[in-house]
């Protein structure tokens, strides 16, 4: 019974993880569409996408006091409608305080949900004993993939943002809500044992979250450099064409994917440490290969390298803080969240500032700088053991946390 409990509770966050997916490339890659639709200015338009991490990551900080009161499946179970009527509204109104409060909505709600959804990937990866988290990243991934594709489709037919939005709530809605019905908190008796000794992420205890939140901002600034200079790079510096220019990042979200779907198997074979290790290296060689790319399809070379790379470092990101803080990890994920939003506010006007006072070639190589700080906190990833109960799994798994060694 407890098998499928938890199978089924993994199924469910898998889907969460998707319905995100969808639902955050479905406004990031409409944004042109956003500000023409509400007479946005170009001077007003980075507030308003500031203004979206800014309150998510004020939803972070809310969820790790209210996780305190609720289970984070709760949490999760009422944001995720919430985030998704946050993006019906953005298509729904007509004034520019209306997209305002859809956005406010949103962020505070995205906060809670990113927040409350790794909460429940950690807890769950206790109770296997074994590596899943990057499962459900590959998972958001996959979502991205859908949404940025139906994003394309109602670009391409001109579609209104609320009649381009509409369906995808409507199907979305009834499935996260479906699938909240299986949340699975905490990981069970284990849980509750390492929490009787284990440190909690405040005072002297957070210094052992420091090096993962530096970690975590660093690989956001990496990624949100794809995000938002891939296809003015290719196009303004490697002289590619517009269309060819939309490619890079549909590209990053494949080899995203395929590296999240094979990670949790690398990090079984090989150890936590050895992947992110792995990871950082081919992110930093796929931001060098970019910069010093002669072309486009050698930039475009750069950026699939980049995608596999950055795609591991994350997940065990929060999966490493779990194991530091086995008595409070949902505390830890909610402030290693926090890191996320952070790396997104600053990489894409780093960049930009760089590119323009300096060249967009050298500002490539600050992401890949920062990227490989990341190899000086490695050891954050593995040094103690993960304490994660293995009571229904095969006693040959390896453990997460543990540089390659058997349980």
């Amino acid at each position: 019974m407890t098998d499928v409990r938890l199978r089924r509770g993994r199924s469910a966050l898998a889907i969460s993880f998707f319905v995100q997916g969808v639902t955050f490339a479905l406004l990031v890659t409409r944004i042109p569409a956003v500000q023409d639709r509400y007479g946005i200015s170009d001077g007003l338009l980075p507030a308003f996408l500031a203004a979206v991490p800014v309150l998510a990551g004020v939803g972070s900080v809310l969820t790790e006091r209210a996780v305190k009161r609720v289970a984070p499946s709760a949490v999760l179970r009422w944001s995720q409608p919430l985030v998704l009527l946050g993006l019906l509204g953005v298509g729904a109104g007509s004034e520019l305080w209306h997209v305002a409060l859809a956005l406010a909505v949103f962020g505070l709600a995205v906060g809670g949900l990113d927040a409350s959804m790794n909460m429940l990937g950690v807890s769950l990866q206790r109770a296997y004993g074994r590596s899943i988290m990057l499962g459900f990243h590959a998972a958001y991934s996959l979502g991205g993939i859908v949404g940025a594709s139906a994003a394309w489709a109602g670009a391409h037919w001109h579609l209104e943002l609320f009649v381009s939005y509409l369906p995808a709530v409507a199907l979305l809605l009834p499935l996260a809500l479906a699938g909240s019905r299986f949340y699975v908190d905490r990981g069970g008796p284990e849980h509750h044992e390492a929490a009787a000794s284990a440190p909690t992420p405040t005072g002297t205890g957070f210094r052992l979250l420091v090096p993962l939140c530096l970690v975590m901002a660093c690989a956001y600034i990496g990624d949100s450099t794809v995000s938002n200079w891939s296809a003015k790079y290719l196009q303004d510096v490697l002289g590619s064409s517009e269309q060819l220019a939309t490619v890079p990042y549909n590209v990053y979200m494949v080899t995203t994917l395929l590296g999240r779907a094979v990670g949790d198997l690398g990090v079984r074979r090989l150890g936590a440490v050895a992947v992110v290790r792995v990871g950082t290296v081919l992110a930093a060689g796929g931001f060098a290969v970019v910069a010093l790319a002669p072309g486009a399809w050698t930039g475009m070379a750069g950026f699939t390298v980049l995608g596999l790379g950055l795609s591991v470092v994350v997940p065990q990101t929060f999966a490493a803080a779990g194991r530091l803080f086995p008595g409070d990890s949902d505390a830890a994920v909610a402030r290693l969240n926090i890191f996320n939003y952070v790396g997104f506010l600053v990489g894409s006007p780093l960049v930009g500032a760089l590119g323009d006072a300096w060249s967009y070639r050298g500002a490539m190589l600050v992401p890949m700088v920062l990227v490989l700080l990341t190899l000086l906190h490695a050891r954050s990833f593995g040094a103690e053991p993960a304490r994660y109960g293995v009571g229904h799994e095969r006693p040959r798994v390896v453990d997460v946390g543990r540089g390659g060694n058997e349980v």
